[in-house]
């Protein structure tokens, strides 16, 4: 089961369900091979690994649903697996890419202390996620969500280094955008989760061409509206929180 759509309910046997853990495992794998491909400096490859891993995590609580196969395995499973591909691969893939050249200004100390920062907020994260499933509303998130946080790394390291940007000059950049992102997951902010959105049976004509669109547009060049995509998801918790107050604080009545 994923954090985007699955919630953790009373074993329904002492069995492993197959289907389900077969994505979960898939997902872990895509997670540890972005952590070997990133050590081997193929930074694009390990960052393409992470979106695969996004990608799994998001069928194995779809699919368990769907066959009826959910269980506390399962979800216990599935949260180990984000740990490795949302919180260790991402700060792993920062650091190896980018934050490592910071120890040639005598600022070492502060590259994998960001990256640790990242992945003890993706723990905190999960940690928090799995106490608040059946009591928290779904359709939203409360803080930024693990995939999306790792999804967000991995397409700025991926546009950056397709582009021939190295990732010692903007060691300092990277730095604030890690510390950023694992603040995110931590945060209060309200994220909308998308788990009310189910695939009619039929849609509309526009809708279908709407979304043949959308995939021309992607496969123009996928990393940069990638990226784009997942930097406006991220933001907008932090601006949606900004206009709730805005809003708030007009309507208090003023004082004479």
């Amino acid at each position: 089961m994923s954090e985007e759509g699955s919630e953790i309910v009373k074993n329904r046997g002492k069995g492993i369900y197959l289907l389900p853990n077969l994505f979960t495992t898939a997902a872990l794998f895509a997670g540890f091979y972005a952590i070997i491909a990133a050590f081997n400096a193929s930074y694009s490859n390990a960052s393409i690994a992470i979106l695969i891993a996004m990608v799994l995590d998001g069928f194995d609580g779809r699919v368990a649903r769907m066959t009826n196969t959910t269980s506390e395995f399962g979800a216990e499973y599935d949260s180990m697996s984000d740990m490795v591909s949302f919180g260790v691969a991402p700060a792993f893939l920062v650091y190896a890419w980018s934050l490592s050249s910071m120890s040639v200004v005598n600022y070492g100390y502060l590259g994998w202390v960001s990256a640790f920062f990242y992945t003890a907020c993706c723990g905190l994260r999960l940690a928090r996620f799995n106490v608040q499933v059946g009591k928290a509303d779904k359709r939203f998130f409360q803080g930024l969500a693990c995939p999306s946080a790792a999804a967000l790394i991995a397409c700025i390291v991926w546009v950056l280094n397709d582009i021939g940007v190295p990732g010692k000059e903007i060691a300092f950049l990277s730095f604030f955008i890690t510390l950023f992102a694992g603040l995110l997951m931590v945060s209060n902010f309200t994220y909308y989760s998308f788990k009310e959105i189910r695939a009619p049976k039929r849609v509309p004509f526009m809708a279908a061409l709407v979304l043949v669109l959308l995939v021309v547009f992607i496969s123009f060049d996928p990393p940069k509206v990638l990226l784009l995509g997942f930097s406006i998801y991220a933001l907008s918790g932090p601006l949606y929180a900004g206009f709730r107050w805005v809003r708030k604080r007009n309507r208090r009545p003023s004082v004479k």
